[in-house]
């Protein structure tokens, strides 16, 4: 009989934020797989799910290339694939977990992608996104009444990024970390410096929130970097 395979959001990083599906799906788990980059050890969404683990787990460590790359060279995706589905075609169910929701900006939409054709049972558990868990815990609405809510990607093309703003009441500017000072100049461009607030590892032991954003111009930043502004 063929496992299912379950798509896990937990969420920014509070572990108190996993929603119930989610603890139930890891714990009818008998494999995790904990996707890591190319660069660093560890996983980050393996570390906010360890409270939930079975003491027998078994934890697939997989590495998946930038997604940029991804029509260049699949073999490291078609490898992941055919690991998962062996997993699967034994019996065993099989967790994915991702940070934040799977359905938004997630590694795991390509897994699915890989997956979705295939004769397996998909169970995909969304999450909080870390934009929505940041409002709640600055006391910032994100977006109310008319107002237009724009999630804008800053690794997008510039002159999207410009479009983009010129016509947003509220913005959200996920990925803040590679053009962080151009980041500011168009904020300070489009008048939306001045309400500002960037959090960086939400929910995580080093988190980091920045309310004053243009002074910190310059300064390094982690990945897991957002921005929530509005008019």
């Amino acid at each position: 009989m063929t496992g299912t395979f379950f798509g896990i959001g937990v969420g920014p990083g509070d572990p108190e934020l996993l929603t119930v599906k989610a603890i139930n799906a890891i714990r009818k788990a008998d494999v995790l797989i904990a996707p890591k980059t190319e660069k660093k050890e560890g996983s980050v969404a393996l570390s906010i799910a360890k409270p939930y683990l079975k003491d027998d787990i078994e934890i697939v460590y997989q590495v998946f290339p930038m997604v940029k790359h991804f029509a260049e060279d699949t073999a490291a995706w078609e490898a992941n694939k055919a690991e998962i589905l062996e997993l699967l075609k034994a019996g065993k169910n099989v967790a994915f977990l991702t940070l934040g929701d799977p359905m938004f900006f997630s590694t795991y939409i390509y897994v699915f992608r890989l997956l979705e054709h295939e004769d397996v049972p998909i169970v995909t558990i969304p999450g909080i996104p870390a934009f929505a868990a940041i409002g709640s815990q600055v006391g910032y609405p994100i977006v109310e009444g008319n107002d237009i809510l724009t999630i804008i990607p800053a690794t997008a093309r510039p002159e999207k990024i410009d479009k983009a703003m010129e016509v947003a009441d509220n913005v959200v500017l996920m990925k803040v970390y590679k053009n962080f000072d151009e980041i500011v100049d168009k904020l300070e461009e489009k008048k939306l410096s001045g309400n500002a607030i960037l959090v960086s590892r939400a929910g995580l032991a080093d988190e980091k929130i920045i309310r004053d954003v243009p002074k910190h111009k310059g300064e390094a930043l982690n990945y897991l970097s957002t921005i929530l502004t509005r008019r």
